[in-house]
């Protein structure tokens, strides 16, 4: 039987007095695609830092791995990709990708670049290549451990046709490989290819839908 690694009870998140998420309640297991699909404002981006632990609900219980949310910090266990890269301007494209197995001393995967289209620019600062460069770089850094969740916001956003396709199949492969990919996205190509549609309308779950 699957366990579920991500878990929501109830979950309600304020900002003043307007409840941005409201009573959302969860079971997430390893190994899918799980997308939350809604307009701007719908509390996509909200939900992913619950999961995160960066932000505490307003009631309820975020769990992950069966601990609170907000205990775990582990790159390996829960990675983030904001909708900005937030790289570390004068490292490489290849120091802020590794950044997360270099502090822990683990050899990164050597072809994890390269999937991404970014071996060519290993060596160049990061403040010297193109928005969507760095948004690729960021999620390389979001996915050099194989976390165990992937917490990904907007992954395609600033990405040409050729580089979406990069992006989807580094997705893929991650799930296949046996992470949990939570997923914000407006993006319909990652849509298709979900395992499990969650439809958010002003913070609330609207039905899940089993997409495969």
């Amino acid at each position: 039987m699957t366990t579920d690694l991500v878990r929501l009870n109830a979950v309600t998140h304020l900002r003043g007095a307007t409840a941005v998420v409201s009573e959302v309640s969860l079971a997430l297991p390893p190994a899918r695609l799980t997308v939350l699909a809604g307009r701007s404002g719908s509390g996509k981006s909200t939900l992913l830092h619950l999961v995160a632990g960066i932000m505490a609900p307003s009631r309820g219980e975020v769990t992950v791995g069966g601990k609170p949310a907000t205990s775990v910090h582990d790159w390996a266990q829960v990675s983030l990709l904001p909708q900005r890269p937030a790289l570390a301007p004068e490292l490489t494209v290849a120091e802020n990708a590794h950044l997360p197995a270099s502090l822990r001393g683990r050899t990164p995967d050597p072809e994890l670049l390269a999937r991404l289209g970014l071996d060519a620019l290993a060596t160049r600062p990061a403040h010297d290549t193109s928005l969507g460069e760095q948004q690729r770089t960021a999620l390389a850094r979001t996915l050099v451990l194989s976390p165990a969740v992937a917490l990904l916001d907007e992954p395609t956003a600033h990405q040409d046709d050729e580089h979406v396709a990069l992006v989807l199949s580094a997705l893929t492969t991650a799930v296949t490989d046996g992470t949990l990919a939570l997923v914000a996205t407006h993006d319909q190509r990652i849509i298709d290819l979900a395992d499990t549609l969650l439809p958010l309308r002003s913070g609330r779950l609207e039905e899940e839908v089993q997409a495969r």
